[in-house]
């Protein structure tokens, strides 16, 4: 039997309140039932019960604010997907038209860069032989 963990009590457990001060407990008639007795001396729980209403009343607030919160970020990821979408939708359109570029004028900008690249190159080559003599 789970209660005769509590020092062999046939109360159903409730042994374990015989700790707190004010509670008493009785056996009512040889049943499993009991009998509980708040002392009136000892009931503080007029301070206890406040003292929980108030804690309630912060954990709500504290849960409305989170409730707040959750909304406002949800609400700026979906503005920022939206941000996301378009500038995907914008760079594909670029490229698109970069595509179209290069096709109608050829590849003839390539060849421009590789010659730039080589007179630059002979510019300096030219100009390092020149400084040594």
């Amino acid at each position: 039997m789970a209660s005769s963990s509590y020092g062999g009590s046939s109360y159903g457990g409730a042994a374990s309140y015989r700790s707190r001060e004010g509670l008493s407990t009785r056996a009512v008639g040889g049943s499993d039932e009991i009998q509980l007795r708040i002392d009136p001396m000892h009931a503080d729980f007029d301070d206890e019960i406040t003292g929980l209403r108030t804690q309630v009343k912060k954990l709500r607030h504290v849960a409305e604010e989170i409730g707040t919160e959750a909304r406002f970020q949800k609400d700026f990821l979906n503005q920022l997907q939206m941000t996301v979408l378009k500038a995907q939708a914008g760079v594909k359109n670029n490229v698109r038209r970069l595509n179209k570029s290069i096709i109608q004028h050829g590849s003839n900008h390539i060849v421009q860069v590789v010659v730039f690249a080589l007179i630059c190159f002979f510019v300096v080559y030219f100009w390092a032989k020149m400084s040594r003599k």
